[in-house]
């Protein structure tokens, strides 16, 4: 069996799997929010920063892709969380996170916050069976990030700039970034944070709790 006859064979079953991902979510009212991102970009603070606020609020889980078994920050919050190790993999795949499902109390969730492996590359004929897709960038990624990296920009539901306080220090050209950011996907909103003061971060809390009560409703 040939590389090609064998990814043939393999995609459907994913793709299913997707949609059972997708299903479950749904019937247990969970809003699913897959994070993309760059190595470096914060991801990782931005679900701490979020779970410290939100988790007063809704009901908060979380998956962490990782390429290594290692001690995660994520480790010290109070909330259910479970580690992938994808084994060399470099995304997330469908089967991954089914099986960080099984090991989550769905019922007792609201929100899931599902950070993958550093990478802006993860392709999006592969589902997950997420509820939303989330692109993170930062500063020091330059304002030509999403000209250069324009798939996941394209596809996502919404975007983050982080590090907004590395502003002052940095060449950083905003009204590039947010241009080309608007011509890859005008109806995604757009949230400029910096999770190190805080800045911004209200404005994207408030849109993960409006995507989970318009899905309630």
């Amino acid at each position: 069996m040939t590389l090609i006859t064998r990814i043939e064979k393999t995609l459907p079953a994913e793709a299913r799997l997707a949609e059972d991902n997708a299903a479950l979510l749904q019937v247990m009212g969970i809003v699913a929010v897959h994070l993309l991102a760059s190595p470096g970009a914060g991801k990782t603070h931005l679900i701490l920063r979020t779970a410290e606020s939100l988790g007063r609020r809704l009901r908060l889980g979380i998956v962490q892709a990782s390429l290594s078994m290692s001690p995660s920050p994520l480790d010290k919050l109070d909330l259910p969380c479970v580690q992938i190790h994808t084994g060399g993999r470099p995304n997330l795949d469908a089967s991954m996170l089914r099986e960080a499902l099984e090991q989550l109390p769905l019922a007792d969730l609201d929100l899931l916050l599902i950070e993958d492996i550093g990478t802006l590359t993860s392709p999006p004929e592969h589902p997950l069976g997420v509820t939303l897709r989330v692109v993170v960038t930062s500063l020091p990624e330059g304002e030509d990030c999403a000209s250069r990296y324009p798939e996941p920009f394209v596809h996502a539901d919404a975007i983050v700039l982080n590090k907004l306080d590395l502003l002052s220090v940095l060449e950083f050209d905003r009204a590039r970034f947010q241009q080309a950011v608007h011509h890859l996907n005008p109806k995604a909103p757009l949230f400029e944070v910096s999770c190190r003061t805080g800045e911004g971060l209200e404005r994207w809390e408030t849109w993960l709790q409006e995507e989970v009560q318009k899905r309630r409703r």
